[in-house]
């Protein structure tokens, strides 16, 4: 693995860890308007991921089937959609702005059930990563290391939120400026470890390339649609998060295009 595939893989931990570091900066909490916002522009930008880097390589990769190229994007994407939801049954978790815990009956503390919450869906973000760079190291898809930047720095960007997202409610809720700080780093944790791991195996299923890219989109849509969708929503009625998820997908589509 080089140099530059470590710190692809890499950057949006950092996203993550930069958005935790938020503590140290700011005073007070971040305000529900706020929230939302940011929650809306990492979704805006997981969607446009889904869509740009990730199902039209998948497409563009098949083509050789014909009119039957779909396929392999159709059954990658479902399988993607069905693992996230196989997971969501089966890991305890708390979702932001709801009381009642979601999967298995626990005994764990409500910010770790919401560490847990951001931890998976961070993990389809991880392995779409993984497999963007692995598509680069293949020689698949005519990924280039530009394109699979792109996608990086785009989840480094929506990660940012997600960190301070994290940690803020932690310091607001009393604890300290460094157990916050390292709650928020450790929900990003996950993700270049799920990038690594897509790597080490993809070397082996490379003709199944289209399967996994569009398995990645599946899984990431899922937590857009699941999780995101309803945050951005919380509340009394506003376009803010509406606004915030045109500007994330809107970027994101700039980076991969330009970048690509």
């Amino acid at each position: 693995m080089t140099k530059e595939v470590f710190f692809g893989l890499m950057i949006p931990f950092l996203g993550t860890s930069l958005g935790a570091a938020c503590v140290y900066i700011l005073k007070e909490n971040v305000s529900e308007k706020v929230e939302r916002m940011l929650t809306g522009f990492a979704a805006g930008v997981m969607v446009a991921a889904s869509i740009w880097s990730l199902l039209i390589p998948a497409l563009e990769e098949a083509a050789n089937l014909g009119r039957l190229s779909f396929m392999p994007a159709a059954i990658g994407f479902w399988l993607g959609i069905l693992f996230l939801l196989a997971i969501d049954h089966l890991t305890p978790h708390l979702h932001v702005h709801e009381t009642a815990p979601e999967g298995p009956h626990s005994s764990l503390k409500n910010q770790t059930l919401m560490m847990l919450a951001v931890t998976i869906h961070n993990i389809p973000e991880g392995m779409a990563v993984g497999v963007v760079y692995a598509a680069f190291l293949y020689s698949v898809t005519g990924m280039s290391a530009s394109g699979a930047l792109a996608l990086s720095l785009g989840i480094a960007i929506q990660n940012f939120p997600e960190g301070a997202i994290i940690a803020m409610p932690m310091y607001g809720e009393g604890h300290s400026k460094n157990k916050s700080f390292l709650y928020g780093v450790l929900s990003g944790a996950v993700e270049p470890v799920a990038a690594f791991l897509t790597i080490l195996f993809s070397k082996y299923i490379v003709p199944l390339m289209p399967y996994l890219l569009s398995f990645a989109a599946g899984a990431m849509l899922y937590v857009v649609v699941e999780e995101l969708v309803p945050e951005m929503s919380h509340g009394e009625h506003s376009h803010a998060g509406v606004l915030a998820f045109a500007a994330g997908f809107c970027i994101m589509m700039i980076l991969d295009v330009a970048l690509g």
